[in-house]
């Protein structure tokens, strides 16, 4: 790599990170966690939360903007408002929808039958294929068991955005079978843009300047 190169590289890193900024966390009912954010530009990222999905019909509801969910005590939706998303079940892995948006909240398979395991990169948006269908362990874009490994696409509304559709996505943890534990939810994150569509798996603020420094670090072996 040209040191012409390194030199751009370098300075892409310093503009994303003068994009970075914290994001305060809004005011959660007592007895509700919050998870801390963090803001990449429009991006807004949760860090590695690790929030235990519990294996019952509760499961773990979210709300991604303030934070709040139903951990602990796995108490059910009504304790967590404007909640978002909630992968639930004693049996299986399933994805329950909020009332809104109207038609599902989580990306499908192509052709519908199960939740997609998205490949990262694919850009969730108001293109893509909306529902609740279950895991699946078969078949296309499959869930993979003792894997982080699974990425799964969805849209909200944003109650405190005039109730606009933006897009996210959240990585999930299985162990040695869809319902058993541990599982968890590693972590998750969304365009704070209305109606602005994001890569599943957009990278965390660090992850350029490990490339950054892993570049330069191979350049400077190959001029030694």
């Amino acid at each position: 790599m040209g040191e012409s190169r390194i030199s751009k590289l370098l300075s892409q890193v310093d503009q994303h990170f003068g994009k970075c900024a914290v994001l305060a966390a809004a005011g959660v009912g007592a007895g509700v966690m919050s998870a801390p954010q963090t803001a990449e530009a429009a991006i807004v990222h949760s860090g590695i939360v690790n929030l235990t999905i519990p294996s019952t019909t509760n499961g773990l509801y979210l709300n991604v903007v303030t934070g709040a969910l139903n951990e602990p005590g796995n108490t059910g939706g009504g304790t967590v408002p404007g909640w978002d998303i909630n992968p639930w079940s004693s049996s299986a892995l399933n994805y329950f929808n909020p009332a809104a948006p109207a038609g599902g909240v989580y990306v499908q398979r192509a052709g519908g039958g199960a939740t997609a395991n998205l490949p990262a990169g694919t850009l969730i948006d108001g293109a893509s294929l909306y529902g609740n269908s279950a895991a699946s362990t078969a078949g296309a874009t499959p869930h993979l068991l003792n894997s982080n490994e699974n990425l799964i696409g969805f849209r909200f509304q944003d109650e405190t955005d005039g109730n606009c559709t933006k897009f996210g996505w959240f990585r999930v943890s299985l162990s040695t079978s869809l319902s058993s534990q541990p599982r968890a939810l590693v972590e998750y994150a969304y365009d704070n843009t209305c109606g602005v569509g994001i890569p599943a798996g957009v990278p965390e603020p660090g992850s350029l300047a490990l490339l950054a420094m892993g570049a330069a670090g191979m350049f400077i072996r190959r001029r030694k």
